[in-house]
């Protein structure tokens, strides 16, 4: 089965930016596009948005919505192979029902629209958290411009190779489709002193410091998707100070930030992690979040 790449649409400006970059990916992996929109009758909700009647009258509403927006996509790629899903049901659920069955889901970043419904903020964090696939989350106002020659895919790596696979994977494939540079980027802090270990020590020793280790497990980390796509021009960036803020201070020349992420359940809801969390706040371009537990199928 060919996996699709899934857009989520609300009506706002985001989701249409984020339809946008669906597409375009779509047409660079040589896969479909499925459209999806889930939405609930709330009457109040429907009224300040201005529109009226009951729900069959709102389904139509959401459908021709949807069908305009879908429109614009298919006259700037009419070879692309779309398929659109308006859901009447929760928000979170269809959209993690989606995304399993999907290549990766784009969503926008930032979006609360007309059509009844709304994708991020806390629902955005939920989806994020309760799937197993890649979620790409694009800001309003994103072009195509911004994936031009010269501008970089970001990819966050930390721990062992096996801990960042799947990271580096979904950046090393991303690249390749685009003809892009992978600057691969791994931070480290001074560990407290009664963290060393007699092992650690003897690997530091032998590395000639904590930089120089750092350099080595980056190195090690990176290899083998170096054999995987030879083609693909790679930078390996290691430097000191946390990893949210590491990653930030490159993301002015990224086209697309890629970061790793393990859900984690509290009393309060999911949470995504805070490298995530802070990228995906603070990151202007589109921002990739790809779940450790994802494998190759």
């Amino acid at each position: 089965m060919t996996r699709p790449i899934t857009a989520g649409v609300d009506g706002s400006q985001e989701s249409l930016a984020a339809l946008g970059w669906a597409a375009r990916e779509a047409v660079r992996r040589a896969r479909p596009l499925r459209v999806v929109h889930a939405w609930r009758f709330q009457p109040q909700e429907a009224l300040e948005a201005g529109i009226e009647g009951d729900a069959d009258s709102q389904a139509e509403w959401v459908h021709s919505a949807v069908t305009e927006a879908v429109t614009t996509v298919t006259e700037r790629h009419p070879d692309l192979d779309v398929t659109t899903d308006v859901v009447e049901g929760p928000v979170v659920d269809t959209l993690v029902a989606a995304a399993a069955d999907a290549e990766l889901l784009v969503l926008g970043s930032r979006g609360h629209g007309p059509i009844v419904g709304f994708l991020l903020g806390s629902v955005g964090q939920q989806v994020i958290a309760g799937t197993t696939r890649p979620v790409v989350l694009v800001r309003a106002g994103d072009q195509p411009s911004g994936e031009a020659a010269g501008r970089e895919v970001v990819v966050g790596q930390q721990g062992d190779p096996e801990d960042s696979a799947d990271t580096l994977r979904f950046a090393f494939e991303t690249a390749a489709a685009r003809g892009a540079t992978v600057r691969v980027v791994r931070a480290w802090t001074l560990p407290p002193v009664f963290a060393y270990s007699p092992g650690s020590l003897k690997l530091l020793d032998e590395a000639g410091g904590l930089e120089p280790y750092e350099k080595k497990a980056l190195a090690a980390a990176v290899r083998p998707w170096r054999e995987r796509f030879p083609d693909v021009p790679v930078e390996e960036h290691v430097e000191m100070g946390s990893a949210g803020q590491v990653l930030l201070s490159v993301a002015g020349t990224a086209q697309l930030m890629v970061v790793g992420r393990r859900a984690h359940r509290t009393a309060v809801g999911a949470r995504i992690g805070s490298v995530a969390h802070g990228v995906l706040h603070h990151a202007d371009c589109p921002v990739a979040v790809v779940p450790h537990a994802a494998r190759e199928r």
